[in-house]
């Protein structure tokens, strides 16, 4: 790890690779490399006429965790990420930062009046960006309640790092991400399903089903592979095979194609 103290400005730029951890690819996020760690608004630089890179924003107000998330999330993608102890903090300097979307850490059990108003504060900016909450519960009712409050991605903590940049890449695409193994605890039991309807599966199988269903959501491989407990490549191989039964010729086909295809039926 090499640390360099630019003297004007007071930042760090962190440059820090392992060996034998591969980053993700360098367009994955869309930044460029390169990390500053701000505390405080005096540690900006914000004297150059140039606009800074996009970056990955991380709110997080204990100041251990906020520098290791921040470094983890560099070495794990390669990209830009700026830190603030508060939302606050951020919107002080946001218009100065070209950035791409906030993660906001939410420590312990949300507060929703806390988290309501952060989740305002930010969609109401001088320039709104995208806000994945990143926390320590995983129930469905509070990850319900953070979507509804505006966050467009719920990540627990209980994931791993490379599922969390995945998921925070869809978020950045325009997708919405929730852990299905949360939210799954929310659907009914087939004891209490009518038999009056079905999902009609087509040409698939259950299995390709579930992977068809997160392909429409344009969650990647390594989403899809997490949240079925299955390799990545098994995951590859229901594509392949899904592929093959539609003729289609890449992922949007296959979305596209199976848009009305599986929905439930009367019987």
């Amino acid at each position: 790890m090499r640390n360099l103290r630019n003297e004007d400005t007071g930042v760090f730029n962190i440059s820090w690779m392992h060996s034998s951890i591969k980053p993700l690819d360098q367009d994955s996020l869309g930044f460029n490399s390169g990390l500053r760690d701000l505390g405080s608004r005096s540690e900006i630089d914000v004297a150059t006429d140039e606009p800074l890179a996009p970056v990955i924003v991380v709110i997080e107000k204990r100041a251990f965790v906020r520098e290791c998330l921040t470094r983890s999330l560099k070495l794990i993608s390669g990209h830009n990420v700026n830190s603030f102890p508060s939302v606050d903090s951020w919107l002080a300097v946001s218009d100065s930062i070209l950035a791409s979307f906030v993660v906001l850490c939410v420590a312990g059990k949300p507060d929703e009046a806390e988290m309501r108003r952060d989740l305002s504060l930010l969609a109401q900016s001088h320039n709104p960006l995208p806000t994945i909450i990143l926390s320590d519960v995983e129930e469905p009712d509070e990850i319900i309640r953070a979507l509804n409050n505006g966050a467009r991605g719920y990540i627990p903590t209980s994931v791993p790092l490379e599922i969390a940049v995945e998921a925070m890449r869809l978020v950045k695409a325009g997708g919405v991400f929730a852990p299905a193994s949360s939210l799954v605890a929310m659907r009914p039991s087939t004891k209490h399903i009518t038999s009056s309807a079905h999902v009609d599966n087509g040409p698939f199988t259950a299995r390709q089903t579930a992977v068809v269903e997160a392909l429409r959501r344009g969650k990647s491989n390594k989403i899809i592979a997490y949240e079925l407990n299955l390799r990545e490549s098994t995951v590859k191989v229901h594509i392949r095979n899904i592929m093959k039964k539609l003729k289609a010729k890449n992922r949007t086909e296959v979305a596209y194609m199976t848009n009305d295809m599986l929905r439930p039926t009367s019987r």
